[in-house]
């Protein structure tokens, strides 16, 4: 049966005419190979216009996907009590067989076999239900850095997430004059159960990078099957790889300067290290939370925000905390929150929200009161620790316009943030692209919490905060990095932060607010307007510059003291982390480029030059003017 004869089975006149106006033989096919095999009852395709994003926000009601809440435009979905988080166990790649390139890092399966096991898991799958077939774009409309993507979905939350937090992309699709240059989704939530997926145990997700194809089965939560985001950004560095670009875990800010300017950086942190509140700075300006496309544009390296929305955890977010959050999620207007407690008048709670918990009202368990245990004897608690909230970024006051912007924004300053107690510095400047890539990024690592593994200080290697997502090896990523800014007169300036130093009797030495004081410092940096401290690992602030600073911005005194303390070179434990380093590297990245050992082992030298003439911890005043 040719293409358009199975669409015009499964679709209403007026959704055939839609995709025929595409005049693009590779979409129909794609779809058509899928309704074929998923054998939905009907099809709705949505295009860029308001009345089928409404159609879908009304089936999410309707079909009890989402139920409203007391503000107007606010939801609450919920996911199945076993399918609240990213499945990374049954995250696949399908790879054809023999092909080893990716490494024992990246968990992967035999393409055929996969494909074998995903089309058998889809087959009828979406039996009894309408399917909704959605076109958007990836990165601003119009653009270089636009790509279009298709997703087929049985789940009406899934498709309006999608529109809360992706551009539209069916006019995309209009000017691909038939080029099949597109990504490609399929989910489906399977047999529903009381509204969730009832065969989490048949949970796939399952990439097939020869293709440009994501699929996911048996699954709600929005990690798993809003395909655009971590999804699509595997598809993204594979595809930016090859092309010369590239695709990160990255948030894009605006910071202010001196005369009014505005200063763009970029900045990739592990989860729970602080990436949310740095991108959420009040006074300063915000273009994405998440994740990032960079391209070398007229000598300048620019980027743009993949998405004009935000999936974010909600567990703590607060009137103090996260006012410009909170202002978002608490005004009129689209927001869906998913796995948190809503009470009888349809008000949500979740985890370290403002006022009183609840003493009963509707979770992810069903109906929840205060004690409330699982099987095992466990306390439920009110809201899901991994419980979301869906909004657009243009909900937020500090929302730059220049995020719309085709030619996205000139990046200047690189940071790189991670949870480390004992070693790195609070903020950190790069002697230059090289070693920023190599001893910075690269070595990037995060301590778990004793609040979340229940075991503290463990160690996690995440180097660039991206290593769940890469879909080509780790050696030819690194490598692809450091060469990206080749004919580039003035690369980005690369940054470290560490917000998690400890002191001895275990508290922090940084406050939680000091953050901005940094990022204030490194906006001066990039414009060469302070001076700084040469040290063996890069350059850090002069004591009078953070002195002015935390007056300025903070309007608080910072003793010498705590400067001495928290900016001291502390040797053994940076020699201990760059020998844990290069282990890792050693064993288990085969192709890590002979540099990243060359730029290691310089480092270390220069530590111990330094141990050997002033002893294991060494004040900044020590080290003005010595030779490196």
């Amino acid at each position: 049966m040719k293409s358009i004869e199975v669409i015009k089975s499964k679709c209403a006149p007026n959704d055939v005419s839609k995709l025929e106006a595409l005049k693009n033989q590779a979409v129909l096919d794609f779809i058509a190979g899928y309704l074929e095999l998923c054998n939905p009852d009907s099809a709705f395709v949505r295009t860029d216009s308001k009345e089928d994003a409404l159609y879908i926000r009304k089936k999410a009601i309707e079909l009890k996907e989402e139920s409203e809440l007391a503000v107007d435009g606010h939801t609450i979905h919920f996911d199945g009590y076993f399918d609240q988080a990213r499945d990374k166990k049954n995250t696949k790649y399908l790879i054809p067989e023999g092909d080893n390139r990716l490494g024992s890092n990246i968990s992967k399966i035999e393409r055929e076999a996969g494909l074998s096991e995903i089309n058998l898991l889809l087959k009828d799958i979406m039996k009894g239900k309408q399917v909704y077939i959605c076109f958007f774009c990836l990165g601003p409309n119009n653009s270089e850095f636009s790509i279009p993507a298709v997703q087929i979905t049985d789940s009406s939350y899934v498709a309006h997430s999608e529109d809360i937090l992706y551009r539209s992309g069916y006019e995309e699709f209009m000017n691909l004059k038939g080029s099949d240059s597109f990504f490609k989704f399929v989910h489906s939530a399977g047999l529903l159960e009381n509204g969730v997926s009832r065969d989490v145990e048949k949970r796939r997700v399952y990439i097939d990078l020869k293709d440009n194809i994501v699929y996911s089965t048996n699954t709600q939560y929005a990690g798993n099957t809003v395909g655009l985001k971590k999804l699509a950004m595997r598809l993204a560095i594979n595809k930016s790889s090859r092309e010369g670009w590239l695709t990160e875990h990255m948030f894009i800010m605006g910071i202010g300067g001196q005369g009014g300017r505005t200063t763009y950086f970029a900045g990739a942190f592990p989860s729970a290290c602080g990436k949310t509140s740095t991108a959420m700075l009040e006074g300063e300006t915000i273009v994405g939370d998440d994740i990032a496309y960079f391209r070398k544009v007229n000598g300048q390296i620019r980027a743009v925000n993949v998405e004009r929305g935000m999936f974010g955890i909600i567990r703590d977010v607060n009137s103090k905390a996260d006012p410009l959050i909170w202002n978002a999620l608490n005004g009129p207007g689209e927001v869906i929150f998913s796995n948190i407690l809503i009470t009888g008048d349809k008000v949500p709670y979740w985890l370290g929200k403002d006022g009183e918990v609840p003493p009963e009202g509707l979770n992810y368990s069903g109906s929840w009161q205060k004690g409330k245990k699982d099987k095992d004897g466990a306390e439920i608690t009110p809201s899901h620790k991994n419980a979301r909230y869906t909004v657009r970024l243009g909900k937020l006051s500090n929302y730059d316009q220049k995020a719309e912007d085709a030619e996205g924004v000139e990046v200047k300053g690189v940071i790189y943030g991670g949870r480390d107690s004992d070693a790195s510095v609070p903020v950190e400047q790069a002697f230059n692209w090289q070693h920023g890539i190599l001893a910075k990024a690269s070595t990037l690592e995060s301590e778990t919490t004793a609040a979340t593994l229940g075991q503290e200080g463990v160690r996690k290697f995440n180097p660039m905060s991206n290593l769940d997502f890469l879909s080509i090896p780790i050696g030819e990523y690194i490598s692809n990095n450091l060469s990206f800014v080749e004919g580039v007169k003035s690369p980005p300036v690369i940054f470290s932060v560490n917000y998690f130093l400890k002191a001895k009797d275990g508290g922090y030495l940084n406050g939680i607010h000091d953050k901005h004081v940094w990022l204030k410092w490194m906006e001066l940096r990039v414009h060469n307007e302070v001076e700084a401290i040469k040290t063996p690992s890069g350059y850090i602030p002069l004591y009078e510059d953070l002195k002015r600073l935390f007056k300025d911005v903070l309007d608080k005194d910072y003793p010498e003291g705590e400067y001495n303390e928290q900016f001291k070179l502390r040797i053994p434990e940076n020699l201990a982390k760059i020998e844990r380093i290069i282990g890792i590297y050693k064993k288990q990245v085969s192709d890590a480029p002979a540099e990243l050992f060359d730029e290691l082992e310089a480092q270390k030298k220069r530590l111990l030059r330094v141990s050997e003439k002033f002893g294991e911890n060494v004040v900044p005043e020590d080290l003005k003017g010595m030779e490196l």
